[in-house]
Formats: C-alpha cells, sequence, structure tokens
C-alpha cells in the first residue's frame, strides 16, 4: 500500500521480510522461540548476577547491564516483527515508527559502547592483574556505564530529530522489518544530504571509536598473553576474553555486513537476513555465550538451582 500526495504520511508500511506464505509458519515459530529464548536468558543473567556475591566484579556489572540493553533492543523490533508475520497490513504510525527507531538506535549505541568498556576491563583484568581492583573501582565502573548509556541515548535522540524531521510525502512503504536509517532516507521527499552527513558523523564516532578501542585492548592483551610462560596460564588468560570477543565479532560482523558495503540490489535480502541476526539473533546469543563458556557462571546457575532444589524440600 502507497500514499502518493503532498501532504506528510501519518503511518508507514513495512514491506517484510518474504512475500513466501509457506515460510511464514516457520518464520513464525522460530523469531517466536527465539524471542522467548532471549527475554529468558537476558532477565536470567541479570537475576544470576544479582544473587550471586562471587558474581559481583566489575566483568558481570557490565553484563548485567548488557543483558538490559539485549533485552530491550530485541524488544524494540522483535515483538513488531513477529506480530507483522501474521497480519494482513503490516503498519506502524509515524510515531511509533520513530519511537521505534529511537530506542532501537540508543539501545545499539548502548551496546557497542557497553562492549568497548568490557573490552578495557578484560584487559586491565589480563594486563594488570595485581592493579586490577584498583584500576576497575566501583566509581569507575559506574561512570563508564553512565557514559555508555548517555552517548547512546544522545546520538539516538539526535538522528532520531534529524530522521523524522524530513519530509515523507510520496510513498509510506519502507522496503523493511523496522524503521531504520537508510530505508528512511530513501523514502524521504526532502533534502537528506546534512542527515545522511549527520547519521554517517554519529554512526561512525560510536562504532568506530568502540571498534577501535577493542582492537586495541586485545592487541595489548594478546600481546601480554603470549608472554606468559606456561600453555596453562595462556588458556586460562585467553578464556577470561573468550566470551567477550565472541559476542563482539558476532555483532559488528553483522552490522559491518549490512552498513559498510557500497549499496546493491542484488543483496537486498541479505541484508534483511544481516539485519535479523544483529537485532533478533544477537541479543539471544550474548546469555548464551557467557553461560555456556564461563565457568563462574555455570556455577552460580548450579548453586541456584541447588538452593532452589533444598528450599522446595524444606517446604
Amino acid at each position: 500500500m502507497d500514499i502518493k500526495s503532498n501532504s506528510q504520511v501519518t503511518e508507514f508500511v513495512f514491506s517484510g521480510l518474504t512475500n513466501d506464505h509457506n515460510l511464514i509458519p516457520f518464520l513464525f515459530t522460530f523469531f517466536l522461540l527465539v524471542y522467548l529464548v532471549t527475554v529468558l536468558g537476558n532477565i536470567g543473567l541479570m537475576v544470576i548476577v544479582h544473587v550471586s556475591a562471587n558474581l559481583h566484579t566489575p566483568m558481570y556489572f557490565f553484563l548485567s547491564h548488557l543483558s538490559a540493553v539485549d533485552l530491550f533492543y530485541s524488544s524494540a523490533v522483535t515483538p513488531k516483527l513477529i506480530s507483522d508475520l501474521i497480519s494482513l497490513q503490516k503498519t506502524i504510525s509515524f510515531i511509533g515508527c520513530a519511537a521505534q527507531f529511537f530506542f532501537f538506535a540508543a539501545l545499539a549505541g548502548t551496546e557497542v559502547l557497553l562492549l568497548s568498556s568490557m573490552s578495557y576491563d578484560r584487559y586491565a583484568a589480563v594486563c594488570h592483574p595485581l592493579h586490577y581492583v584498583s584500576i576497575m573501582t566501583t566509581k569507575k565502573c559506574f561512570i563508564m556505564v553512565s557514559l555508555s548509556f548517555s552517548f547512546g541515548f544522545f546520538q539516538s535522540l539526535m538522528q532520531t530529530s534529524c530522521l523524522f524531521s524530513l519530509e515523507y510525502c510520496e510513498s509510506n512503504l519502507i522496503d523493511h522489518f523496522y524503521c531504520d536509517v537508510p530505508p528512511m532516507l530513501q523514502l524521504s521527499c526532502s533534502e537528506t544530504l546534512l542527515c545522511n552527513m549527520l547519521n554517517i558523523l554519529l554512526i561512525g564516532s560510536c562504532g568506530f571509536l568502540s571498534l577501535l578501542t577493542i582492537l586495541v585492548t586485545y592487541f595489548l592483551i594478546f600481546s601480554a598473553v603470549l608472554h606468559i610462560s606456561s600453555s596453562e596460564g595462556r588458556v586460562k588468560a585467553f578464556n577470561t576474553c573468550s566470551s567477550h570477543l565472541l559476542c563482539a565479532t558476532v555483532f559488528y560482523a553483522s552490522v559491518f555486513f549490512t552498513y559498510l558495503r557500497p549499496p546493491s540490489s542484488v543483496l537486498e535480502n541479505k541484508d534483511k537476513v544481516a539485519s535479523v541476526f544483529y537485532t533478533v539473533v544477537t541479543p539471544m546469543l550474548n546469555p548464551l555465550f557467557y553461560s555456556l563458556r564461563n565457568q563462574e557462571v555455570k556455577r552460580a546457575i548450579m548453586q541456584a538451582i541447588h538452593s532452589t532444589e533444598c528450599l522446595q524440600k524444606i517446604l
């Protein structure tokens, strides 16, 4: 459905993921299960970190906030995606589209900054283990998390204000399954150069500075690990970083595939697949990476299960 007139549109229509009706039952079931695992996994990880005294460390302080971001980050897109799969009309109001983009962009920006903060934490733990407690103080951790959220929401406010101050008067069909920068700029009937430059500046400063921090810290980490004499010590040091490295790699790889390449109509469907990966799948993978690969989290989960069983026996 298109709206072609000289007035500002009041609602948008998503093209969706696919026009193949045979795929819809499978996609609906798949995304519903992924979202349920995302919600349960991230809430569960936050609860485990909160109730387990041995997880009250800077690493898990950052991880609990990352789980909160992943929970709301996924919720900004996935429920609408699921409902649209079984809806006859995939519509969203102008204000609803702006709100979806604002929270999606804010939480995505916060996520990359939290990932860079976590890389600094791992650098301090591996390269300066004797001074780790004095380096990663409670105050510094709180400031790093606060700055991540502040800058994430600030850059999103700037992007949203610019993007939704444009005129949308010729068509309301968004060739995507959520409100994002490229399809919105393509849809606008007004001049988009300044808005496009602002988005590039904000996304670039947030994404590349975060990535640069991660690359530099891991270069220093790997250099320090190589100087450890025993192979057991090297493995132990690397294991403290492996979960974070996996999370960062998966997130950045899918985002860069979508945004950092020349536009091509041949890859449009692949763009949507990559978008699904970092908007829907990645928030589910982060708690799984930390739960399955981290011995401290495993022990905390087993202790929580054992405590629950003991409580049930007493009652």
